[in-house]
């Protein structure tokens, strides 16, 4: 698998600094989406660099740490559970991601985008569905954003003991959904996700 394939077209269309974008934490009943923006050396072989959702929670935490060793430039950007609820998931995750690019020092010439949308996205890009596997930059980015939102909601779980964000990390497993009808839902809840619940 040639994780450079995509990034090499743009290169050969002239733009020099390409970006990979991703996201994590789409889908949760709780916490916020956390983007990653990443850009690696043209070329860069990363040991293992995949899919952040193909890799196991050890893997994606040693490559976490090389990442953002050997990147030329990476930016994490995050979107509150009440912005998505305010704006809505997309719009929630557009914001996360032109966090992350906002944080860049370097400026890309491209960014490529994992999925199939990006009408929010402030930067020149392209996007790539399945990007995650297909892209080194977006797989890198994938990863920076899981790790760092699994961080988040492990800290959560410290803040509010008794949902089990350190076990599911927000998502709406049957023990989640358990709790938020023992507990009720507490701030970090996202109101628009939990309608089906009443």
């Amino acid at each position: 698998m040639d994780l450079w394939e995509h990034e090499r077209g743009l290169y050969d269309r002239g733009f020099r600094l390409v970006a990979g974008v991703d996201e994590a934490g789409r889908g949760p009943l709780a916490g916020p989406v956390c983007a990653a923006a990443v850009i690696l050396p043209e070329g860069l072989e990363i040991p293992g660099l995949n899919d952040s959702k193909k890799l196991s929670a050890k893997k994606r935490e040693a490559l976490f740490d090389v990442i953002r060793a050997q990147a030329l430039d990476f930016g994490v950007g995050w979107a509150t559970a009440g912005e998505i609820d305010e704006i809505n998931i997309l719009n929630a995750t557009y914001r996360a991601m032109n966090r992350a690019m906002e944080k860049l020092e370097l400026r890309p010439d491209m960014t490529i985008i994992d999925g199939n949308r990006s009408a929010g996205i402030a930067f020149p890009n392209v996007t790539l569905v399945g990007g995650d596997g297909l892209s080194a930059n977006v797989a890198a980015a994938s990863i920076l954003a899981k790790v760092s939102r699994d961080r988040y909601m492990r800290a959560l779980a410290e803040k509010y003991p008794g949902y089990g964000f350190e076990k599911h990390k927000g998502y709406g497993t049957q023990a989640h959904y358990a709790a938020i009808r023992e507990l009720g839902p507490c701030p970090e809840h996202r109101v628009t996700f939990l309608r089906t619940l009443h």
